[in-house]
């Protein structure tokens, strides 16, 4: 399995126009993210958990061919706004890209991207497949996934386990029933948003505690906001363990 992160940013505390800022005049790559997203590659198939705003960008930079899933965490706008342009695969494919999210995230998606859903079909339209999935184990293509609900403030979002990989963004609360899914992973990625408090996203250290009561052997962290600081500084503070995710990272299992 090989694992692309495709964005390790977020909109959370990001100027919406360039700033004078370390973190946005940095040349270091690992300090322009765009917004989180994660292509997971096993058995040939091609799965990728969540479409924000940067979704077409994401998928020519990688140069992915074919889409055999697209998973939703949530249905805020930087996890979501990019599904238009799965139509890009329908034309390659000639197929509908299944969706696999809970019914929050379908509800949302139906309203924001009606016309996807009306009974008239439009010609170049997106053609997707619905599945619809909550905290129970489901299978894409014979591959395993286990959903992980964490708390975003007081929105339930999802996060999934494939084999020893773990993928969570946007949380800042966990059950010890869902901690138990989690537990026992070879790579964790986490939220950790910045140093300061957020009423709705892990803050570093908030991210590092939960890391030392799992005990992944690996943990990248992500959905990160400039806030944070440089890529090489807040490196330097992590544990031997942790690290901080970036555009482009590939990990391997």
């Amino acid at each position: 399995m090989k694992v692309t992160f495709l964005g390790t940013g977020t909109s959370q505390g990001v100027p919406l126009i360039a700033c004078d800022c370390k973190v946005c005049t940095s040349a270091d790559e690992r300090d322009k993210r765009l917004r989180s997203a994660v292509l997971i590659q096993k058995n040939g198939k091609n799965i990728v958990i969540d479409s924000g705003p940067d979704f077409r960008q994401q998928m020519l930079r990688c140069g992915i061919k074919h889409l055999d899933a697209l998973v939703f965490t949530h249905a805020h706008k930087d996890h979501l706004a990019g599904m238009d342009d799965v139509r890009g695969f329908n034309f390659r494919m000639k197929k509908p890209i299944r969706i696999f999210c809970d019914e929050r995230v379908e509800i949302q998606m139906r309203n924001e991207f009606h016309y996807i859903f009306s009974a008239e079909k439009y010609p170049g339209i997106p053609d997707v497949e619905i599945n619809r999935i909550d905290k129970s184990l489901f299978d894409i293509d014979d591959i395993p996934v286990q959903p992980i609900e964490v708390m975003h403030y007081k929105l339930p979002v999802l996060g999934f386990r494939i084999d020893d990989f773990v993928y969570i963004t946007d949380a800042n609360f966990i059950t010890e029933t869902e901690k138990e899914k989690i537990k026992g992973c070879h790579t964790l990625v986490l939220n950790a948003l910045r140093k300061e408090p957020h009423i709705s996203h892990f803050t570093l250290q908030e991210a590092l505690e939960l890391v030392a009561e799992i005990k992944p052997q690996k943990t990248y962290l992500t959905h990160i906001s400039h806030q944070l600081g440089l890529a090489v500084t807040v490196e330097a503070e992590l544990p031997p363990n942790v690290h901080l995710a970036y555009d482009g990272l590939q990990l391997s299992f």
